[in-house]
């Protein structure tokens, strides 16, 4: 079977999306760090509308910054990808050309600079993960002890890490008297681009103070709120591209139908018109941002926790299980939607009942153990900012609990029934040598509240926070996530 190319386009059937300007005519505008799944389904095609509008000045050139696997199956495929909406009733495909150029950082850091000290380059993108921002999510300082860091204060010219290469580059622009790009953080971050701005300037001042008030007063970071599922892909899902394009596809992303994109309006340098491709822009994106952080990504990381150790491969497997929907229906509207700002003419209960929808779609196979990498990075913002919320309105929080003791489990590397969990995360290696010889509920907890990179120095000598965790923990260690989830179900 041939691969998908430039040539082999026009073999496509009908029925596929396929790009409507010349590629050739187009040229980069944007350079994106952390080239994964999410921004190939999500930022790179509302970019692709802008392109098929006609404006060519906002191609996207795609760094990876630590594996080859991305560029070398994109780079046979001249750049090209297919993009699988894959909804309940049926599948829709659509070949994406915005991805102009695929580098690999640490092959060639010197060429990944150069382009992002470019003329044409206004705008540096990433979605590196919550980790690949070198902080300490429990208080958003940059972490100066982070080996990455240390190189790269060490070593500027030749950066390991996003942070670093965001400084060098934009001190190449200063030199030369060039206008700094935009920074634009599409991550699951609470403030993302205050968070961003605050390590980017931090870092930049302990390289220079010149440089620290350059980056300070005169770089953007507006701030975003991104949704769209997307899980990893398969070689189930190749078969499937393949099978509906009668060409290969090495690297497609799977993605669910419904997409959404908030964007601070603050782009200096200018910007695409995203908004034709259905982004809103707006002065402040955080009442969005928090809405998303904790409903759906609250929700997200409770439901892969639990249903990983119960047993279930994928959201839609867990979400069919007995318990889980109304556990998560009822923890959304009981205990985070109070925490939650008023968004005038937003429909949150519509936006609450979208979300379960969402998670059943059978479709959609998202891997509860994909949603459950780095969690020590992701509960802060997802559920403990929640629970302090709730601890000062001196209101209960035990769903939210749960998902907190269903992570503590998990992250020990041990499943219910004793088998190996490969635990993806920072910290791995920690909680494992913490929990090693831990079996209660009360031990378990006091090894994890040894970790204020995680739970911050307050929520560690919150008594009705401990006992809370406790109390669930203890629950789980009794009679396993499945009967637990049962029992608690919307009750």
């Amino acid at each position: 079977m041939n691969r998908l190319s430039e040539t082999t386009l026009s073999t496509l059937p009908a029925s596929v999306r396929k790009p409507s300007y010349e590629r050739s005519k187009a040229r980069v505008g944007i350079v994106h760090l952390g080239l994964g799944a999410f921004h190939r389904a999500h930022q790179a095609v509302m970019t692709e509308r802008v392109l098929a509008g006609g404006d060519l000045a906002w191609g996207i050139a795609g760094v990876s910054l630590r594996s080859p696997e991305t560029r070398d199956a994109l780079a046979p495929q001249d750049g090209l990808y297919t993009v699988a909406v894959r909804g309940a009733e049926e599948d829709r495909f659509e070949i994406v050309g915005a991805i102009l150029q695929s580098l690999v950082a640490p092959e060639d850091p010197e060429a990944v600079l150069a382009l992002m000290a470019a003329p044409d380059t206004r705008i540096v993108s990433l979605t590196v993960t919550e980790k690949g921002y070198c902080h300490k999510p429990a208080t958003g300082e940059l972490d100066e002890a982070h080996a990455g860091i240390v190189h790269d204060l060490a070593e500027p010219a030749r950066p390991q890490t996003a942070i670093g290469f965001l400084v060098e580059a934009l001190d190449r622009r200063r030199r030369v008297g060039l206008a700094p790009f935009t920074v634009l953080s599409c991550d699951n971050l609470p403030s993302n681009g205050r968070t961003v701005a605050k390590v980017v300037q931090r870092f930049a001042a302990l390289r220079d103070p010149e440089l620290g008030a350059f980056v300070t007063d005169k770089v953007a970071f507006p701030s975003t709120m991104v949704d769209r599922i997307v899980p990893a892909t398969t070689d189930a899902d190749r078969a499937l591209v393949a099978e509906a394009l009668g060409v290969e596809d090495a690297w497609p992303v799977m993605a669910e139908p419904f997409s959404q994109w908030v964007v601070e309006d603050r782009f200096p340098a200018g910007r695409p018109a995203w908004e034709r491709a259905g982004a809103t822009f707006v002065g402040d994106v955080e009442p969005f941002e928090l809405m998303k952080l904790r409903l759906l990504n609250g929700s997200h990381s409770t439901l892969a926790y639990l249903g990983y150790l119960a047993g279930h491969e994928t959201v839609a497997d867990a979400m069919a299980a007995p318990g889980f929907a109304e556990l998560l229906e009822a923890m959304m509207r009981e205990e985070i939607t109070p925490t939650l700002p008023t968004l005038p003419g937003f429909d949150l209960a519509g936006y609450r009942a979208a979300l379960i929808h969402r998670f059943q779609n059978p479709a959609l196979r998202h891997r509860t153990w994909q949603i459950a990498m780095d969690g020590s990075q992701k509960l802060p913002q997802r559920l403990l900012g929640t629970i302090r919320d709730r601890l000062r309105a001196g209101q209960s929080f035990d769903r939210l609990a749960l998902g907190v003791a269903a992570w503590m489990i998990y992250a020990t590397g041990h499943g219910e029934h004793g088998h190996a969990i490969d635990v993806r995360d920072p910290l791995a290696q920690r909680f494992a040598a913490a929990t090693a010889d831990k079996r209660t509920a009360e031990a378990l907890v006091e090894a994890y509240f040894g970790f204020p990179e995680v739970f911050g120095a307050d929520l560690t000598h919150e008594p009705r926070f401990r006992e809370a965790v406790t109390r669930a923990l203890a629950g789980l260690l009794s009679i396993g996530a499945a009967h637990t989830v049962f029992e608690v179900g919307g009750h």
